[in-house]
């Protein structure tokens, strides 16, 4: 039995304007990765690739001790999906989604369903249409949680929701991965969701992979340097991953935090967030 929920090695797709280009990466068991990156980096495509909802041009992806690139109805009721947007036919309740689902899903729970329409005040009997885009979101992630899925696979499922609700759906996903059979791959422009609740953060940015590092590495080993221009010419190279030049001076991105505080001691060294190790690849040079 592998330690993986779901492993992907060098999955490529070729668009006319756009490749993602052998993406691998692995979510293990009990685990949550985030998946960031700008908008069109290959996120999306990432999540339908390993859905079987797009072709890939080659690469391999292993679901659940599934065989290579085999999801069989079996693997698909361990999955929980939730895309930003609606899934669900629109003229259709949430009582009347619920006898549909329940004839689908070998494994449907009604009480738990319920049970989350009410934590989400989402009312039984109001048609889909009628929902705003949050109330859409919360239902999908209702239904998601509702199957005894194993993996869920989330794109931007905390968009559009006020704090709060999304302060509860993170406690939710949390509990979710008590069970250590359960995972989650969630994609999120909220970093700050992530930085809540991940163990890993993959980046891809323009169609392949930059880095997968854990979140704790990603926070307290990595930095931002801040330092004049004589300053910054007496950095090895070897010590920049990315840097920016401001109206003070340059911004550098940097690991390995406490060894280079000690070997520069007179630059100034700031804590980092997700956010910012983003945007430095994104808008810095190297």
């Amino acid at each position: 039995m592998s330690n993986y929920a779901l492993k992907l090695t060098n999955i490529t797709k070729k668009y006319d304007d756009f490749i993602l280009d052998n993406v691998s990466f692995n979510v293990p068991k009990g685990n949550i990765v985030g998946l960031i990156g700008e908008n069109g980096a290959g996120k999306s495509t990432t999540l339908n690739s390993i859905l079987d909802i797009i072709e890939r041009d080659s690469g391999d992806v292993f679901i659940l001790d599934s065989e290579k690139n085999k999801i069989s109805n079996d693997i698909r009721e361990k999955i929980g999906v939730v895309f930003d947007g609606n899934n669900f036919p629109e003229d259709l309740t949430p009582q009347k989604l619920n006898n549909v689902l329940k004839a689908i899903y070998s494994n449907w729970e009604e009480k738990k369903f319920y049970e989350l329409l009410e934590k989400f005040s989402l009312p039984k009997n109001k048609k889909i249409k009628k929902f705003s885009k949050g109330m859409k979101m919360k239902l999908s992630i209702s239904v998601a949680l509702s199957h005894k899925a194993e993996l869920l696979i989330l794109d931007e499922a905390t968009s559009g929701l006020d704090p709060v609700v999304r302060d509860d759906i993170l406690d939710i996903l949390l509990d979710f991965v008590q069970e250590e059979n359960n995972s989650i791959l969630m994609s999120s422009h909220i970093t700050s969701d992530l930085e809540k609740i991940a163990d890993y953060i993959v980046f891809i940015h323009k169609g392949k992979v930059i880095f997968e590092e854990t979140k704790d590495n990603l926070i307290y080993n990595y930095g931002i340097m801040k330092c004049k221009l004589k300053e910054f010419n007496d950095i090895e190279k070897k010590d920049i991953i990315r840097y920016r030049k401001m109206d003070y001076g340059y911004e550098i991105l940097i690991k390995n935090k406490k060894e280079l505080e000690k070997k520069y001691p007179n630059v100034i060294m700031d804590n980092i967030k997700i956010e910012d190790i983003m945007l430095m690849y994104v808008k810095g040079c190297d």
